[in-house]
């Protein structure tokens, strides 16, 4: 029997991409999942396949709402945990960036999109795991948070966006610090590239969303030579909540990136 036969999960962000990617591998594992996302169609896709993963109808709850709303946030807790029981793993996935400074230095952007980034990566992640902790106390439960290799690097094109996920970066070590005295281990993953919408929520075009994962589809910008998927890092996630694989692993950072950490921009060939 798998370690997530029962428990209850909440993944946010999960209408697409690696949200989508890891509910469906916890729903194939016999967990009981909380959907959520703002497009009830992308969301409804979702939950098929859910269900296609092994699902029983029952188990699947869908909440369209916006993540950096605090009702919402209130909600998809309190709903979660009146129609399961329980909570026994929270997913900070939901997040993005935006395009439309794209290439400008940082005192170039206006600062709201700095407010926008830090709501959209940082605050909403404070506020649902907040409102989480108490029920996640009584299981003995886990938080993974979804942050990005862009974190640690000094040159993005969106340096808001870097900020804010070095800033969530430093939310999951002082969470995991004082959180696991109550028993719930914290830790998170630093994609790289992944094949997903993001960009194009992010407000980029299909075309240019294709031509920047085409560009970076080679070994010398991601050495294991491919791009990732959502099950690349949805793998890791389930890793980091299942407490009988992950129990020693407290405030990880872990970069999932095919190795593009590894790259000198000094010794390219290196």
């Amino acid at each position: 029997m798998s370690f997530f036969s029962g428990k209850v999960v909440i993944v946010t962000g999960s209408s697409n991409g690696i949200g989508r990617g890891t509910a469906v591998l916890f729903a194939k594992h016999g967990a009981k999942v909380t959907i959520t996302g703002r497009n009830a169609a992308s969301l409804e896709e979702t939950k098929k396949q859910c269900l296609q993963a092994g699902a029983k109808p029952d188990d699947i709850l869908e909440l369209i709402g916006e993540i950096t709303d605090a009702s919402f946030n209130e909600s998809l807790i309190t709903s979660t945990v009146q129609k399961f029981g329980n909570l026994d793993i929270l997913v900070n996935n939901a997040g993005g960036s935006s395009v439309a400074n794209t290439g400008k230095g940082i005192l170039d952007i206006p600062l709201e999109e700095f407010d926008q980034m830090i709501d959209l990566n940082v605050r909403q992640v404070l506020r649902l795991s907040k409102l989480a902790v108490p029920h996640l106390e009584k299981t003995k439960g886990a938080i993974v948070n979804v942050s990005s290799i862009t974190a640690a690097l000094k040159l993005v094109p969106w340096p808001y966006y870097g900020a804010s996920k070095a800033s969530l970066d430093q939310v999951t070590v002082q969470m995991a610090g004082s959180l696991i005295k109550k028993g719930i281990r914290v830790n998170s993953v630093n994609p790289g590239p992944v094949l997903t919408n993001a960009l194009v929520t992010a407000g980029a075009t299909k075309d240019q969303q294709d031509t920047m994962f085409g560009g970076m589809s080679d070994s010398k910008t991601i050495p294991l030579g491919r791009i990732g998927v959502p099950d690349d890092i949805g793998k890791i996630i389930l890793f980091f909540a299942d407490r009988s694989q992950s129990e020693f692993l407290i405030g990880q950072i872990l970069t999932a990136d095919g190795g593009v950490m590894l790259k000198s921009a000094i010794f390219a060939d290196a």
